[in-house]
């Protein structure tokens, strides 16, 4: 059964049998409280953009029949004349509305109006005496009736989880909320931009898969009645659009949902987007550059600068980006100039004696990685490319040619958080197929996030993969950053949240 209990600073239930009652009268006098015929001119928007600095003669040659629609955000009642705000998507207009002019019947329907309906209006310009450019109304329309009054000051709200329960509420009354969503919509749109220009074939590839694979996580299980089969929610696309490179299609890029089932927090959401890129003949140094290129432009493009302000620090952009490998890093910010990691047991006795615990039966490879995601991630603030990466945490990628134990790699940091992964592609299936019997060894003895086989990747491998570099970048986490926003819950419009008791 449905949870209706009411949310922490919901108004209390008198107020809404208020605005019930009031419904109820409104129909009782033949008034439709829900009509669908009203076609507005204009946004506040546009009338303000047109006509802010226009003169008196301006307004006055201004249209007479100027038609508006939006949400009433403040009344202020004088009588038989009244002002009142009214927000539409794009912005805020003040209307006057006179009983001598719109006529008895149509003011006694705006005495009963509340903070929060949805009205249409029609009327002329002017401005007042205060000079604020108003709409004086010659007609009104009640377009939705609004039942639960709005928070007086949202940030006032006990609450703050209330501004992701009741997205709506959140996007209606805090402007800056409206303001990020509307800059994450241009971020997407500019990251399509960039790639289209760049000869990049934009593509889907299935949500639901018979193979969980592409990344280590745990997935999300469902069944497929008709066929009788188990599918799961796709990780990542890595594995399908490889698929395409073998087909022949060299550039193609994906923006689209990914589904982990695991925990949640300021950084983590189980369902988030991520852009998938693939480019033949390319490395992962390529690959350097083009995410320099395209931070550059989204940043220029949303900030018109490359200092992003972060929190209480200053990102700056501007390329060439740091690159330090994952063993630099470690003694850069974790303090060990003067220690030989090189071992495992070394590496053991360095967390002993930083205070933390990694895992006594994890091999080399996920020890050091364990390692620097403890004493050094969170201090990689300026963009870092991070590279040097273990075979052992790498089943996908491409051994590097002078030290096949590690992979031709890197992860993007910024702000201490990752933001992007990518290498250059393994393509030989020999070794492929090598790796995913690994894989499948560390999945017997528990390890439920490595990959399974996937025996007909493997086989499109043996028709030729050309050499490749592919790389993920995290859109929900580049939006906090292109937007200064402290959690993944600021930039997600519907974030999955406990169920409210």
């Amino acid at each position: 059964m449905a949870n209706h209990d009411p949310l922490p600073d919901e108004p209390d239930s008198d107020q809404v049998e208020v605005r019930k009652e009031k419904l109820a009268r409104l129909r009782a006098l033949g008034v439709e409280p829900y009509p669908n015929d009203f076609k507005p001119s204009q946004s506040a928007s546009e009338i303000a953009g047109k006509f802010a600095d226009a003169s008196e003669q301006a307004l006055a040659e201004a249209p007479k029949d100027l038609r508006v629609a939006g949400r009433i955000v403040a009344i202020r009642r004088m009588g038989k004349a009244s002002f009142f705000h009214i927000q539409d998507r794009r912005g805020r207009l003040q209307v006057y509305i006179q009983q001598n002019r719109v006529g008895e019947e149509t003011y006694n329907l705006f005495r009963t109006l509340d903070v929060g309906d949805i009205v249409g209006v029609s009327g002329y310009l002017f401005r007042t005496r205060t000079r604020e450019l108003t709409l004086e109304a010659e007609g009104l329309r009640l377009l939705a009736k609004c039942l639960r009054p709005l928070p007086e000051k949202w940030h006032g709200l006990s609450d703050i989880e209330a501004r992701y329960r009741q997205r709506y509420l959140d996007l209606m009354v805090n402007p800056e909320s409206r303001r990020v969503f509307e800059k994450r919509s241009r971020i997407v749109r500019g990251i399509r931009h960039f790639f289209e220009q760049r000869d990049f074939l934009e593509v889907e590839t299935p949500m639901m898969q018979p193979i969980a694979g592409g990344a280590a996580a745990r997935p999300f299980v469902t069944h497929h009645n008709a066929l009788d089969m188990e599918l799961y929610l796709r990780v990542a696309p890595e594995l399908f659009l490889k698929r395409l490179l073998v087909g022949g299609f060299d550039r193609v890029f994906e923006l689209n949902r990914n589904f982990r089932n695991e925990g949640t927090s300021v950084r983590h959401n189980p369902e988030f987007t991520m852009l998938e890129f693939y480019q033949a003949y390319a490395t992962f140094e390529d690959l350097m550059q083009l995410t320099e290129e395209l931070f550059m432009t989204l940043a220029t493009d949303l900030m018109g600068s490359l200092q992003l302000p972060f929190g209480e620090h200053v990102i700056d952009l501007t390329p060439p980006w740091r690159r330090l490998t994952i063993g630099e890093a470690i003694r850069v910010h974790g303090g060990a100039e003067n220690h030989n990691l090189d071992h495992l047991e070394n590496l053991h006795q360095f967390a002993k004696d930083r205070g933390f615990h990694i895992d006594l039966g994890a091999p080399y490879g996920n020890a050091l990685v364990a390692v620097f995601e403890e004493v050094a991630e969170a201090k990689l603030i300026q963009p870092t490319f991070i590279t040097g990466y273990p075979l052992e945490v790498s089943p996908l990628a491409r051994k590097n040619d002078t030290n096949p134990a590690m992979v031709d790699r890197f992860e993007l940091y910024i702000g201490g958080r990752e933001l992007a992964n990518a290498f250059s592609e393994l393509n030989d299936p020999t070794d492929q197929r090598q790796r995913f019997l690994e894989q499948m060894r560390a999945r017997a003895a528990g390890d439920d996030t490595a990959n399974p086989i996937d025996d007909d990747y493997v086989r499109a491998l043996e028709y030729g993969m050309p050499p490749a570099a592919g790389e993920g970048i995290g859109i929900d986490r580049l939006v906090m950053l292109l937007t200064n926003s402290a959690s993944i819950r600021d930039v997600i419009l519907f974030p999955l949240l406990r169920p409210h008791r």
